[in-house]
């Protein structure tokens, strides 16, 4: 299974973001496809922190627009929202300790740990310190 991560969101729904068209275009193969893909819920609550986020764009999306996009996505019949499981905390704390996570990285972790979790194979996304995490293959947009 292949998994979105919130960088990627956010390009594919700004214009203005210099990968747009790249991002838009892999979101909508995966959404119109049959082939399994998620998002992790970690990464939904980050988009909308981003985007609706007024020091960040100027101007920032809408609340009510932004949720609309994640519905929208949510729609898709081959889509999975990631959510923790019985492992999760044991597969976050693992990946904490064999990559040194901290700070900001910790939040990657989660997001890693969920995949990981879930059995997916492959993350798309242009945060390079997700490569850390051994456990899970990490793809860019281009």
């Amino acid at each position: 299974m292949i998994a979105i991560d919130t960088n990627v969101l956010i390009h594919a729904h700004r214009e203005e973001m210099d990968q747009h068209n790249e991002a838009f275009e892999i979101i909508h193969q995966l959404a119109e496809g049959n082939t399994p893909w998620a998002i992790p819920v970690f990464c939904v609550s980050e988009f909308l922190r981003v985007v609706t986020h007024q020091r960040v764009f100027h101007p920032p999306t809408r609340l009510e627009t932004a949720l609309a996009s994640v519905e929208s996505l949510l729609q898709s019949p081959s889509v999975h929202l990631l959510l923790p499981r019985d492992r999760y905390w044991s597969i976050f704390a693992s990946l904490l300790r064999q990559s040194n996570a901290t700070g900001n990285l910790v939040f990657d972790a989660q997001i890693a740990a969920l995949c990981i979790e879930h059995g997916v194979q492959t993350l798309i996304s242009e945060d390079r310190d997700m490569r850390r995490f051994q456990d899970l293959e990490v793809v860019g947009i281009s």
